[in-house]
């Protein structure tokens, strides 16, 4: 599927974004990301997995409790279980389920039975958990609330995504999947989590919802409201992972909607009609079956019973625990390709060995009770729907447990094979559609436009006391759509409350109220005075408003407004142009009503309105405004009119509630502080790691005959010993060290190498350097050389130039005759010879001077005579000495001979002219009647006539070419121009050059060299 093809990203005045969804799982955590370039890409792991097992650990210090201020290695993932058998009490796996739960709630004792090594308590001062890790030595330092791990995991994802954006990116809106049956509590805590993670939560979507999305990316639905009306297509997503399962009804159509201007476009919807879950269906529970099946059989080995081994205390350690869920996880994946497979536990308890073996069939008859569990979520979820299995066109397959033989076999057996479909990623149809959404809410990029409506899978309603009764109203219900308003109103005088709470199953299915939101009126009593008082509303006419929605972000219930309205008389009077109207009998705004089908008009009404109005009320269309009054007036009642007043008012988080500002910052704080040190445990490692290295690599130099002709006895000896002291206290102390001592021995080690190794490096480039620079003084024969040679044509050409000058003043004017030639054309005559016409003497510009021949001896006579004293002091010195004659010096030297020549070259490049061009003959037309030939008249060359197409054209004049070469020389750069659109080739700059004595360069040059012009396409 071309999911590229879908995006077309629009440019906007913002800073690079990109955008993430992620699909937060029980097991594992994936992500992908949006940005410019990239559609839609899997955020990899630091070890390029495809998703990152969603757990974090924290290593123990080898010295015991950390003292305050000191923070733990943090590990991620795969290397994070990968510790769980070591370190079973602190690593931090499936922390999904423990978002926003109280200490006492079912999630925590199943969390504890799994994962008994670490400690779940509850937070203190709120109705959640937290864990108490034992790293830490202060008491206040122990406790670690599940918002803050989770943060910790987020962030680490956020990294990696940073990483695969690329510089210039940040990434910091995401789209996350939870499951359906997520309350407010949980929602809460997972934006939470992400605001600590430095995330900014765009919207939480529905796992069903995100697969839903995904599978409509590369669809297009029949259009409802068309033409031809279309039939909407049903899908059921089953959804199966680690810990829970749900099923979600979706309905996918095109709409018709309005587009900009008066055109239409058509999208693609994606409506729930219908979900249900099971909470703890999934592949844990499977795992859990197959633990207690090891644990049994383990407890009938002769060994286990002659030492009174419990089943409880297998359950109860931590490490053995441990290893039997990761085994038990292992086992499963396996039978669902295999019938049967095995496991060997060494030293699994009390240092007694087992091996285990399952085959499928066993497996399907443990797993009998949690298999026709099943079905439970697709029948309520139709049933909600108000459709049968019949109705749906297909069921969409997704997550891990999904793949599990017995599973497959239900879902066939309720839907029928046919219907099964595997048309998208089990794996990562959730992440993408969540990435996909992402971007749809970003204004930096414009994708296929999909709506969805998601719900959020519970009742909610509002408890408040009036007249000493308690009152309950239920405002939305489990297929309330996010985003959904409600007004809810009111018939209150003075301040009121009341409390917004959400309906719950417990474990026995009975709906327990939990409450979400207390709200508080603050001026609803000062606000009904002030409108009796100012505006005269009547005390019986008032009524309260507060409207309540579900976030289109959270799906969580929160006040957006709250108001008051009454009633009071209508003491309002026409304006000017109302009055005037009434002058003239028109009538006010309100008499001036649209003629409705039934009544009846004539050019005369506006003349007999005045004898209407007082005999007869029949006719509509010409009542004035007096009728209208006495109509007004008919009961006695005056005019009504609404008034509107906003009322302010405090809503307060109940159950999950909202953290105090210093209790947030604390835990940012915390956060900061372990990335801080996290960073400075990299910076350190690297160092011990080039310390290491340096040891290793110096002792190679002992070998070196360059290295040691540059360095003496002494010194290399003192280099041995304090390597061989750096080894031996790296595998000591190294790994105790901090940055600073790190830095501080690698630092003795690198004053006595890189003097050393710095005589070599100038030992090796030396006779090279030494060698450039001899060529260039050598050439700088050949500038001198040019120079005087064209002080010498000038000087000529200045000669010639006066002497021709003189001769010209000389010559006396020719005078009038009468010539038998005088009835030639005037082009004859110009273009005929003159026997005592003055030849032209070409001219010669003035290039160098005097000045520039001695500037060019001077800089190499002292380049020149500083090699020769420099090369003679370093002859004199011994290779273990500092060099005088350095490769730096040599090359400077050579830079100031550089630089002479091309600015003798650039002089030389202002003057320069071109080849001047063969002259065209162009046709003569002569008078028959007139010309006479002339006896040596040689015959007229006939022109080339241009090809068809062709226009003739002039060759340039060879001066003006020259005055273009001068101008592009002071220009820096060639002039396109004076090339016929390009400037002087390689070969003519090569030529030129070569004639003026200097050697070619391409690089040098280059910028010299003109372009051909190319028609863009």
């Amino acid at each position: 599927m071309l999911l590229g093809l879908l995006f077309l990203f629009s440019s906007t005045a913002s800073a690079a974004s990109a955008v993430l969804g992620v699909d937060l799982g029980t097991e594992y955590i994936k992500a992908a990301l949006v940005k410019p370039g990239i559609p839609l890409e899997i955020v990899l792991t630091k070890d390029s997995r495809r998703k990152e097992t969603s757990a974090i650990a924290f290593k123990p210090s080898k010295s015991g409790a950390l003292p305050e201020g000191s923070f733990p290695e943090r590990f991620y993932g795969a290397d994070a279980i990968a510790l769980q058998a070591r370190f079973p009490g602190d690593v931090y796996p499936n922390l999904k389920h423990l978002l926003g739960v109280s200490s006492d709630s079912d999630a925590v004792k199943t969390y504890n039975g799994r994962y008994p090594a670490l400690e779940v308590r509850g937070t203190e001062g709120r109705k959640t958990v937290s864990f108490k890790s034992s790293i830490f030595s202060a008491e206040e330092e122990k406790s670690f609330s599940v918002e803050e791990v989770l943060a910790m995991v987020l962030k680490n994802v956020r990294e990696n995504a940073k990483a695969l954006a690329g510089t210039g990116y940040d990434v910091q809106d995401v789209v996350f999947t939870v499951p359906p049956f997520y309350n407010v509590a949980e929602r809460r805590a997972l934006e939470v989590s992400a605001k600590l993670a430095g995330l900014k939560v765009l919207s939480v979507v529905s796992d069903g919802v995100a697969v839903g999305i995904n599978y409509a990316t590369g669809r297009v639905f029949p259009t409802v409201n068309g033409k031809e009306a279309g039939k909407p297509e049903i899908n059921l997503v089953f959804d199966m992972g680690a810990g829970s399962a749900s099923a979600t009804v979706l309905q996918f159509q095109g709409r018709s909607v309005k587009d900009v201007g008066k055109r239409n476009k058509t999208v693609q919807e994606v409506n729930v009609l219908g979900a249900s879950w099971d909470r703890t269906l999934g592949g844990d529970a499977l795992n859990s079956l197959i633990v207690d099946d090891i644990i049994n059989t383990f407890l009938e080995l002769p060994a286990a019973k002659s030492v009174s081994i419990t089943a409880e205390k297998i359950n109860t350690h931590g490490r053995t625990a441990a290893k039997l869920f990761k085994e038990a996880e292992r086992i499963r994946q396996v039978l669902s390709a295999n019938q049967a497979t095995q496991a060997s536990f060494e030293a699994l308890f009390e240092d007694i060995d087992l091996k285990y073996k399952l085959d499928r069939t066993k497996f399907e008859q443990l797993t009998s009770e949690v298999s026709a569990r099943v079905d439970v979520p697709i029948k309520k979820a139709l049933e909600a729907a108000g459709l049968t299995i019949e109705d749906i066109d297909s069921v969409i397959v997704h997550g891990g447990a999904t793949r599990t033989p017995f599973v497959q076999a239900r879902l066939e057996a309720v839907a029928g094979k046919d219907k099964i479909r595997a048309n998208v990623n089990s794996d990562e149809a959730a992440v993408f559609g969540a990435a996909f959404k992402a971007a749809g809410l970003s204004p930096s990029f414009r994708v296929k436009e999909i709506r969805d409506s998601d719900t959020q899978g519970y009742n909610h309603g509002i408890e408040y006391k009036h007249n000493l009764k308690t009152r309950d109203q239920k405002i939305f219900t489990p297929s309330t759509k996010l985003g959904a308003t409600k007004d809810l109103p009111f018939n209150m005088m003075g301040e009121f409350e009341f409390t917004v709470y959400q309906s719950i199953p417990d474990a026995k299915g009975k709906e327990v109220k939990e409450p979400t939101l207390l709200f508080k009126s603050l001026n609803l009593t000062s606000t009904v005075t002030k409108l009796i008082d100012t505006d005269g509303c009547d005390r019986d006419s008032f009524n309260n408003y507060v409207q309540v929605r579900l976030s289109p972000v959270t799906g969580t219930p929160e006040v957006t407004s709250a108001w008051v309205t009454c009633e009071a008389t209508d003491d309002s009077k026409g304006g000017i142009v109302d009055g005037v109207k009434n002058l003239f009998g028109m009538g006010g705004k309100k008499d001036q009503e649209a003629l409705k089908e039934d009544d009846t008009s004539s050019e005369s009404a506006p003349a007999s309105a005045s004898k209407s109005s007082s005999s007869s009320k029949s006719s509509k269309s010409s009542k004035s405004s007096s009728a209208v009054a006495a109509e007004a007036s008919d009961d006695g009642k005056p005019k009504k009119k609404t008034v509107r007043s906003a009322i302010t008012y405090d809503v307060k988080q109940l159950g999950y509630e909202k953290h105090a500002r210093k209790d947030f910052k604390k835990m940012q704080d915390r956060l900061a502080a372990f990335d801080a040190s996290d960073k400075a445990r990299r910076v350190r490692e690297e160092v011990l790691n080039s310390l290491e290295a340096f040891t290793y690599r110096a002792r190679d130099y002992f070998d070196d005959d360059d290295f040691v002709a540059v360095s003496t006895e002494a010194t290399r000896t003192e280099l041995e010993n304090r390597l061989n002291a750096a080894s031996d206290w790296v595998y000591s102390d190294g790994p105790n060290a901090d940055e600073k001592t790190l830095r501080a021995k690698l630092k003795e080690l690198e004053d006595i190498v890189n003097p050393i190794l710095r005589r070599r490096r100038q030992s090796w480039k030396r006779p090279g350097a030494v060698t450039d620079l001899e060529e260039t003084i050598g050439g700088m024969k050949e500038v001198v050389e040019l120079v005087n040679n064209q002080i010498a044509e000038r000087a000529t050409y200045s000669s010639k130039s006066a002497e021709a000058a003189s001769k010209s003043s000389a010559s006396p004017s020719p005078s009038p005759s009468v010539d038998p030639l005088d009835e030639l054309e005037e082009e004859d005559l110009e273009s005929a010879p003159s026997a005592s016409a003055t030849p032209e003497i070409e001219e010669v510009p003035e290039i160098y001077t005097e000045e520039d021949r001695t500037k060019i001896e001077d800089v190499t006579d002292k380049a020149k005579k500083w090699l020769e004293e420099t090369r003679a002091k370093q002859d004199k010195l011994q290779g273990h000495e500092e060099p005088v004659l350095t490769v730096e010096e040599l090359k400077y030297q050579k830079k100031q001979l550089d630089d002479v020549v091309m600015e003798m070259m650039m002089k030389k490049m202002k003057h320069f002219k071109p080849p001047k061009p063969k002259a065209t003959t162009k046709p003569k037309a002569k008078k028959a009647s007139k010309v006479k030939k002339s006896k040596t008249e040689k015959p007229t060359e006939t022109p080339v006539a241009p090809k068809e197409g062709e226009a003739e054209t002039e060759q340039p004049d060879a001066q003006s070419q020259a005055d273009h070469q001068r101008e592009e020389i002071e220009n820096d750069g060639p002039n396109m121009e004076s090339h016929g659109g390009r400037g002087p080739t390689e070969q003519e700059l090569k030529e030129a050059l070569e004639k003026a004595g200097v050697k070619w360069d391409p690089e040098k040059y280059k910028n010299y060299v003109g372009k051909e012009n190319h028609d863009e396409l």
